[in-house]
């Protein structure tokens, strides 16, 4: 007996979720490996994510088999990561500002991991603040499985940014130029 089958594309589309994992200009192997680690591929799995795209810097590109059942890309640099961001569903990041701000500008859920190796550690500071906002989720490379297990993506809040030329404007008003 012959069965045909139809599948939906459409449907097919909506149901890929995509994590993209960016470590900026620097080097976070322990990011990449956390990340791609057994425990955090079958945590993302089971939140549904199907793909993973990792931009690695001047990192190492690790093994796409460590991560089967994710449709894995790597890369180490682009002119600009704004379409991958805009094309994902959860954007784990080091705790840079620029990287921060760009995919809380995107209005993307943000998991933070903080490289706790650095010395004066400012990224920490950043990520307590954003996370105590509701903005973000922090956590460490050692903390990283049980955050993606644990985390709850809808108490997050978007990100207003701050608008410099309300600042500028008071300044003109206070020394006369207006």
């Amino acid at each position: 007996m012959f069965m045909s089958v139809t599948f939906n594309k459409a449907c097919l589309i909506d149901t890929m979720k995509t994590v993209f994992v960016t470590v900026g200009t620097t080097s976070f192997d322990d990011l990449i490996g956390s990340v791609t680690s057994d425990e955090s591929v079958k945590a993302l799995i089971g939140r549904g994510y199907t793909d993973m795209v990792l931009q690695v810097g001047r990192g190492s590109v690790p093994d796409p088999d460590r991560c089967p059942g994710l449709s894995f890309q790597v890369f180490h640099y682009k002119d600009s990561i704004a379409e991958d961001m805009r094309n994902s569903d959860l954007v784990i990041s080091h705790a840079g500002a620029g990287s921060c701000l760009e995919a809380l500008g995107a209005n993307k859920a943000l998991l933070v991991v903080v490289n706790d190796k650095l010395m004066d550690n400012h990224q920490l500071e950043l990520a307590k603040q954003l996370q105590a906002d509701s903005h973000l989720i922090y956590c460490t490379c050692s903390t990283l499985s049980q955050t993606l297990r644990d985390m709850d993506l809808s108490a997050l809040t978007t990100y207003v940014p701050g608008q410099p030329q309300n600042f500028a404007n008071f300044l003109d008003k206070a020394v006369g130029l207006v």
